[in-house]
């Protein structure tokens, strides 16, 4: 298993992974297609898969130009080994390696994602109108966790 800088050709199984979750399911399915991922591999963003013999398992989008994280997602058939967190790791280092200094994304308040994140190292600032937590990190701030 390892994780490798995402491509176009990956776009069609990253989203299978995001259409798949059990939390943080999209209300309207039809509110990301496929071309939005393009952007953010393209131009906008920076993009990582962690992959196991051809197969994807998961995926982290980070949009380096509104400093937020887009997408951290694995595959329900994957969870707990540790993919999420090398996926956050690897998104978060890169990220603030580039010389960037704040990190922002939301998630459903009360979800696993929610503990992640928390026990990752980040701060709660918020909440979107949606409902969603909004969490923060700093350069700074940051420490890998396992």
């Amino acid at each position: 298993m390892f994780i490798r800088e995402a491509v176009v050709t990956d776009i069609p199984a990253m989203h299978r992974i995001r259409m798949a979750v059990k939390e943080n399911v999209l209300t309207n399915p039809l509110a990301v297609q496929e071309s939005d991922y393009i952007p953010y591999l393209m131009k906008e963003g920076a993009a990582w898969v962690c992959e196991d013999s051809d197969q994807i398992m998961g995926f982290a989008i980070v949009d380096v130009d509104a400093g937020e994280v887009w997408a951290l997602f694995v595959d329900p058939d994957f969870e707990g080994k540790g993919i999420g967190s090398g996926l956050h790791d690897t998104m978060v280092v890169a990220y603030f390696a580039a010389g960037q200094t704040e990190l922002i994304l939301g998630t459903e308040p009360g979800t696993r994602a929610e503990a992640f994140y928390r026990h990752k190292g980040w701060d709660q600032t918020g909440q979107k109108s949606n409902g969603e937590i909004i969490f923060k990190m700093q350069r700074k701030d940051l420490h890998l966790s396992s």
